[in-house]
């Protein structure tokens, strides 16, 4: 696959102060465009990733996984269908100057999908929390057991081919979104793959992994998701 075509897709929550860094730092040479979904959010992240350069869709309906489908709905609305869907958060806690990194297995090695890991990368201290280092070697460890493929991270940073990525059906709204397309991927028999990224602390306090709440409801859906396809 030689000069791929590759759309990107950020969900975003009051992310303000970082979204157009994110933006900033995706090499435009790389991609179609940068889609960016806000999530209903109450501060000006629209404004700042449409300032950014981004094309910026509406979710009303909170969750990770439904600003990913609202993405992807949007690009299969193009009369030119991308060969390569990159996904990545919008709190600046990515390196998106990694993204060539990323897509490189696909492009040169064929594979279907390719996880950016952060277990194999280079984290800055205390990017992760205990909980978020616990949660990622157990699922892990679940998809390894139950599914026979090894991965060591549910990262948000991912690229996976338009083609493969409809064929196994997206379906979650919320948490579950990065576990099922690993399970699913690994189901489906896809050619799968990690490589080590980069990581920094999220500009912001985490939604998730920066409350109880959020870490509980994450870590049930997570768990759940792995189980459900298994």
């Amino acid at each position: 696959m030689s000069s791929p075509i590759v759309d990107v897709i950020i969900p975003a929550f009051n992310e303000r102060e970082s979204v157009g860094k994110v933006i900033a730092d995706i090499d435009k040479k790389l991609v179609r465009e940068i889609i960016v979904v806000d999530n209903d959010s109450t501060d000006e992240t629209h404004l700042k990733a449409l300032a950014a350069g981004a094309t910026v869709l509406n979710e009303f309906r909170r969750g990770y996984g439904a600003c990913c489908l609202k993405g992807i709905e949007h690009v299969k609305s193009k009369a030119i269908p991308p060969d390569i869907i990159v996904f990545l958060d919008s709190d600046y806690s990515d390196h998106p100057e990694e993204m060539e990194k990323v897509i490189r297995p696909i492009v040169a090695n064929d594979y279907d999908l390719v996880i950016g890991s952060r277990a194999l990368g280079k984290r800055e201290r205390g990017s992760m929390t205990p909980q978020q280092l616990f949660g990622n070697w157990l699922a892990t460890r679940m998809i390894r057991s139950l599914y026979r493929i090894r991965f060591t991270d549910l990262g948000p940073f991912r690229a996976i081919k338009w083609k493969k990525l409809l064929e196994i059906g997206m379906k979650d709204q919320t948490y579950g979104w990065t576990a099922e397309m690993q399970v699913k991927a690994a189901k489906q028999k896809l050619k799968c793959t990690e490589v080590p990224v980069s990581y920094r602390k999220r500009i912001g306090v985490s939604k998730v992994s920066g409350t109880v709440k959020g870490t509980l409801l994450a870590g049930y859906k997570i768990i759940a998701t792995i189980l459900r396809y298994a």
